[in-house]
């Protein structure tokens, strides 16, 4: 019967879409990857942003606009895996494990959502050197609120480089992120910074 429920969306067109928690193992690295981010403050500030920076009318019909929970899950997770935008954009439209990372609950009967390459380069260039701190920021609160990194050796890791990889001690980042305590969960291994990593210290 469980099996008749998780297809029955796709044989009959009617039933409930299936959920992608329920096909995405609790271990699946993606899914750990996902669940460690404080995707509502930072999705927050993001909108905020571009809000402020880029006013924009209300056009009535046409395709709904893409969440900014999905391109920036979509911007991080390329350099998390490794993917050009074109292939992970890609894998928004096949993969249940990455539509789970992007916030996307059902999944479809077929591969309708979908981000152009595009688009996502036009949401990486929007993001601002504010953004980035505010981004930083909200990161860097979360994971010193779980533990995970230590206040006295946060690091910024600025990447990618034309001579490879600058680290620097950011003592702003720190001060924003001590002035500014989100009680969200944080990345366990890396906070991403459009650019850059916050890496826990060792012991």
């Amino acid at each position: 019967m469980g099996i008749v429920r998780h297809l029955q969306h796709w044989l009959t067109g009617r039933g409930p879409h299936p959920q992608t928690a329920e096909f995405v193992p609790k271990t699946h690295s993606l899914r750990l990857w996902a669940d460690t981010f404080p995707w509502d403050a930072m999705v927050d500030a993001v909108t905020h942003s571009f809000d402020q920076r880029f006013p924009k009318k209300r056009l009535k019909g046409g395709r709904a606009p893409i969440s900014p929970r999905v391109l920036l899950a979509l911007e991080l997770l390329k350099h998390e895996v490794g993917e050009s935008d074109e292939g992970v954009c890609e894998r928004l439209r096949t993969d249940v494990a990455v539509m789970y990372a992007c916030g996307l609950r059902e999944v479809p009967a077929e591969p309708s959502y979908f981000v152009l390459p595009e688009t996502l380069a036009q949401f990486r260039r929007r993001i601002d050197q504010d953004l980035t701190d505010k981004l930083v920021a909200i990161q860097s609160a979360a994971a010193m609120e779980e533990g995970l990194v230590s206040p006295a050796h946060l690091l910024v890791d600025t990447f990618p480089s034309e001579q490879g990889s600058q680290r620097v001690t950011d003592a702003t980042t720190l001060y924003k992120a001590q002035k500014k305590p989100a009680p969200h969960r944080a990345h366990r291994r890396t906070v991403h910074r459009a650019g850059h990593d916050l890496e826990p210290a060792n012991g």
